[in-house]
């Protein structure tokens, strides 16, 4: 092979090796990976008819409390009734001896016997005077004197009738009985003690558990803006003449039966700027007893373009204001500040930052920033998810990311 050949030859495996490392070379991606939409549950804003409800603390009281007192002195002698029964009114509770008492309507039996007597020979006197003096056998002032006699008897007779009276009024006494009708408390003395001497000492106390009240306390400035309201019209009264009331036990159990406003306070309480008001509700079961703590749901009147959204939808910054994640018309998220009413259910009630039409975030928070494009679709409650499954519901994350 000739020099000139050789050279060629050099040159073209030197190309062959540069075209083979060049095919195994990495190549540029052709496709980036697609980054996926975060999926959301939102609640669209649509105004409603609520009941404005308050919820407010408040403790049981009896409709009707009596302590039942010793009205004499004497021994108790008997104690009639169990301890923490019902009882009627009028039914016996203690005996107090009544042997003293008896003797002294006996001695007001006599003096009156005597003054009747007495009273009969006065007024006989009285009409053989008449006689002589028709006769002028006697004179003006035998007769004067002789009617002044009997009418002091017919006082006499008046007086001791009186004292009769009082002792059968005492002697009635050495029965004590039950005042009202309600449930007696224990008893606060035993056979063999001296009650009365000297004060009307307290035997028990007897209190009235059906109907009860429940009396709760609602700040004045709170209850003028409900006049407000009322007046103006952005609240409807629940009635004309009454307002309904539920009851929650301490444990957040409500109580079965209803009951009716009967009053609000008209004195403040310069203490704490409070007033009082009170609500009766039906006992049958005596499952209210008094002194308990009670939670009062106060339904004091309708809101018919209120907006609510879910409680969870609500959050809080660092310092308290409440916000909520609203999707804009463009699928992207952005934070709404609202301002927070009271409760209802399990929604907040929201007096001011949304509209109708809004679509708020209620699933879906640890999913996206604000910003983010999401694919919204409508949220269901825990309990409705539950009864379309058959499932318990679960708890939904309540933490968004904000940016």
């Amino acid at each position: 092979m000739t020099a000139r050949c050789r050279a060629f030859f050099l040159v073209a495996v030197s190309l062959s090796a540069l075209a083979l490392a060049g095919c195994n070379e990495p190549q540029p991606a052709q496709t980036a990976e697609v980054k996926a939409v975060p999926q959301v549950a939102v609640v669209t804003v649509e105004p409603s008819a609520r009941s404005f409800v308050r919820e407010l603390p408040g403790r049981v009281t009896p409709a009707r409390i009596a302590d039942v007192r010793a009205r004499v002195a004497g021994i108790v002698v008997a104690r009639t009734f169990t301890q923490g029964a019902d009882v009627e009114a009028g039914e016996v509770l203690f005996r107090i001896d009544p042997a003293p008492f008896e003797v002294e309507l006996s001695a007001a039996n006599a003096a009156l016997a005597k003054a009747e007597a007495a009273r009969q020979q006065a007024e006989a006197q009285v009409g053989r005077v008449n006689k002589l003096v028709a006769t002028s056998a006697a004179s003006t002032v035998q007769q004067e004197t002789a009617v002044a006699t009997w009418k002091q008897a017919e006082a006499d007779v008046a007086a001791r009738r009186a004292d009769v009276a009082r002792a059968k009024l005492n002697l009635e006494y050495t029965t004590v009985r039950a005042p009202i009708k309600g449930r007696v408390d224990a008893a606060l003395v035993t056979e063999g003690a001296l009650v009365g001497q000297g004060e009307a000492t307290r035997l028990a106390t007897i209190q009235q558990l059906d109907p009860i009240y429940a009396d709760f306390t609602q700040s004045v400035t709170e209850l003028q803006q409900l006049r407000r309201d009322l007046a103006d019209g952005t609240l409807e009264k629940v009635a004309a003449d009454t307002a309904k009331v539920r009851l929650e036990f301490s444990d957040g159990t409500a109580y079965e039966h209803h009951g009716k406003l009967l009053f609000s306070g008209v004195t403040v309480d310069p203490t704490t700027g409070q007033v009082t008001l009170r609500g009766e509700f039906p006992n049958p079961k005596r499952d209210l007893l008094p002194g308990m703590y009670v939670r009062v749901q106060i339904e004091q009147g309708i809101d018919h373009d209120s907006i609510a959204v879910p409680q969870q939808a609500v959050q809080r910054d660092d310092v308290g204001n409440a916000y909520v994640f609203v999707v804009n018309s463009e699928k992207r998220v952005r934070i709404q500040p609202v301002q927070v009413g009271s409760a209802f259910e399990d929604s907040w009630l929201i007096m001011d930052g949304l509209k109708p039409g809004d679509q708020v975030v209620a699933e879906g928070f640890q999913k996206f920033v604000v910003g983010d494009a999401v694919d919204a679709s409508p949220w269901q409650s825990r309990l409705a998810r539950a009864t379309n499954t058959g499932q318990q519901p679960t708890t939904v994350s309540t933490t968004g990311a904000v940016r």
